[in-house]
């Protein structure tokens, strides 16, 4: 089967899975629901398998070209078409894997949920859209791909629709990502005005050429062509990757079912401004400006969005917060240039973060949809499996030596710390420090919901038990991920050209060439690790969760007390919710208020409508007074009317 033919079933069966379990849901039932659209997503793995073996094991030749063209506009020629090489087979592995065992775990989380059918319907059309968002060789399908896992996830995260606070948050997240999407389109309309095409290869190529291209915006100045459309386009990885100050919707988006926050938080949505960056890399490595911003939005991004979860009370809200943080780390990587270290911690974060949500989700199932941490603790000892994998999972979050989210993320810290861009003396200290953080949070999380006493209340003690097999085997397979996915794959990936040409670096930029001169091997590469900074950082990070949490269980409290205005301001989201919710939201509805006092109350029915009825009604109290009813005021009428025309006659008259 050719590439093409195979690209085409990846896309098409998770379609064909939500159409079935979408549109025939009551005929095929929950059982034939989860089975259609896992068997759809499970073809899409196993197919995705045999293109990554092709083109990334055997080394075999890729694909790029046109599976469908729907139209030509002036020579312009809108396709749909397919890019498979080493970046897209191994996204399109990575999301078919994650997805398909968070469709597997959507059986027993969903189990007595009303909406079931609809839920497999919308999360396998999720997996569609993300497929054809990595695989597109064009903007065009990109674009349809980056606004559909927009419109799906505003489902999902809507999901609970007679929930106030879910119609909020989905609302939040389209609207915030509609700023974004508005940069992105305007980044596609720079492309298509500078180069003529919406292509990827006509654009890569022509991209060294168009080097020193300006755009004039406003009055006589100049701007690099370059840094606008990158700058343009990374506007919208800022909106799907929740970089700040676009990142709000973010957290909220856990009013949603679990399963789909895992889904949107490991391996699709949020990813899909990575992704999209990293291809971009011909284009990025031309404007040195569009670096250094990036690798300022991530700086900040991963270290003060790490801090916000230190505060979270609810499981899943801290798990997010993470989300935003290592979201910020890959985008650091894109900045300083290291775009394969990036793309390798989007492959890792997908397993482990996988693993959180979903162990979160096993103990929300397991205390009757308590989310609280403060209402958990000593869960260790009922739900050892959930415990186990929650332990490695945090492991390789904080990136302890060995396991797989160590491997990228130190080959992130690493490459940030030779890059000569002027940001990195922003960038390096805050991916350095963000490690005690990701450690302090982390821990904080496991140690509330695991360890130290019992905070559960009776009826949930009652009832308390490990989540059935459904549930804990897709726990089980990405915790072994979690653990061995690093280990043959950072060589390759961080040192070894693993993405041939689907990766451009110019050699100024190599960042990570720098740290490979002294790479002896995946086993040296972690002993090293426990000898270097980050590590004790996240040793450090770890062990004061311990003592503030089971040690001192009373020090939180004063802390907070103590230092009450940080505490505050942490608590308060450092106001961009505040901000976004008086300035935007509070000012568009004063703007309407005062456009309905002028446009609508004061000139449509003051003026227009009930203005001219008033009109009408004062002309006619003045003309009802010469309908007297009396012939002498008639005749007199008349007679004055007479004697005015024929004055007038008279004098037009003499004048000619």
């Amino acid at each position: 089967m050719s590439l093409l033919a195979l690209s085409l079933w990846i896309v098409l069966a998770p379609l064909a899975g939500a159409v079935v379990a979408g549109l025939c849901g009551r005929a095929v039932g929950r059982a034939g629901a989860h089975s259609v659209t896992i068997a759809g997503v499970a073809i899409s793995t196993v197919l995705s398998f045999f293109v990554f073996k092709a083109v990334v094991l055997d080394g075999g030749a890729g694909f790029n070209g046109s599976a469908y063209v729907w139209g030509e506009v002036g020579g312009l020629s809108l396709e749909i078409g397919f890019l498979i090489d080493e970046l897209s087979a191994t996204m399109m592995l990575v999301v078919s894997f994650v997805s398909l065992m968070i469709h597997i775990y959507t059986i027993g989380y969903m189990a007595d949920d009303p909406g079931y059918q609809r839920f497999f319907s919308y999360i396998s059309l999720f997996t569609f859209s993300m497929l054809m968002l990595v695989m597109s060789n064009n903007f065009l399908q990109l674009f349809f791909g980056w606004e559909a896992v927009g419109v799906v996830s505003y489902l999902l995260i809507g999901f609970w629709f007679k929930r106030e606070s879910a119609i909020q948050a989905n609302l939040k997240a389209f609207l915030v990502n509609r700023v974004g999407d508005l940069g992105f389109l305007l980044g596609i309309a720079a492309v298509l005005l500078l180069f003529g095409t919406l292509d990827y290869a006509a654009v890569f190529g022509a991209a060294p050429r168009e080097a020193a291209a300006t755009f004039n915006i406003v009055g006589a100045a100049e701007w690099s062509a370059m840094t606008v459309i990158c700058l343009l386009l990374f506007i919208g990885a800022m909106g799907k990757s929740a970089q700040v100050p676009l990142h709000v919707w973010l957290p909220d988006s856990m009013e949603g079912p679990t399963p789909i926050s895992a889904l949107i938080h490991a391996a699709t949505m949020v990813t899909a401004g990575i992704f999209m960056v990293a291809r971009m890399s011909p284009l990025f490595e031309l404007s040195e400006v569009a670096l250094n911003v990036v690798m300022v939005i991530g700086a900040i991004t991963a270290f003060f969005m790490g801090l916000l979860g230190i505060v979270q009370n609810d499981i899943k809200r801290v798990v997010a917060y993470s989300t935003l943080s290592q979201l910020g780390y890959m985008t650091v990587a894109l900045g300083a240039s290291a775009y394969a270290a990036s793309i390798f911690h989007l492959g890792t974060h997908a397993f482990f973060k996988a693993l959180l949500f979903l162990a979160a989700g096993s103990v929300i199932i397991a205390l009757h949809h308590e989310q609280d941490m403060r209402r958990m603790g000593g869960l260790w000892r009922h739900m050892p499996i959930t415990w186990l994998c929650s332990l490695i999972g945090t492991l390789a979050l904080i990136g302890f030596p060995g396991f797989s989210g160590f491997f990228s993320k130190d080959g992130i810290i690493e490459a940030v710390r030779h890059s000569e861009l002027a940001a990195a003396w922003v960038g390096y200290p805050a991916v350095l420090f963000g490690v005690f953080v990701t450690a302090l949070y982390s821990f904080r999380m496991y140690f509330l919901v695991f360890h130290g006493k019992e905070r559960i209340d009776e009826h949930a003690r009652e009832h308390l038990r490990e989540s059935p097999l459904v549930v804990t085997v897709p726990l089980v397979v990405l915790a072994f991920f979690s653990v061995v996915i690093g280990w043959p794959w950072v060589e390759p990936m961080l040192f070894g050209g693993y993405f041939g040409e689907a990766i451009v670096v110019l050699p100024e930029h190599d960042t990570l060439a720098r740290v490979g001169a002294g790479f002896t091997g995946a086993g040296a590469f972690a002993t090293h690790g426990f000898v270097v900074l980050p590590f004790w950082l996240a040793a450090a990070g770890a062990a004061l969760a311990w003592y503030v949490y089971i040690r001192s269980p009373r020090l939180p409290a004063a802390i907070a007390e103590r230092f009450r205005a940080g505490y505050r301001l942490l608590v308060n989201k450092y106001g961009f919710d505040d901000f976004y919710g008086a300035f935007f939201a509070g000012g568009t509805r004063r703007v309407g208020g005062l456009l309905w006092r002028l446009g609508d109350v004061r000139v449509i029915d003051g003026w227009l409508v009930n203005g001219s009825a008033r009109a009408v009604g004062r002309i006619a109290s003045i003309i009802r007074h010469v309908q007297t009813g009396l012939l002498y005021h008639y005749a007199f009428a008349m007679i004055i009317g007479l004697l005015a025309l024929m004055t007038w006659l008279l004098y037009g008259g003499a004048r000619g």
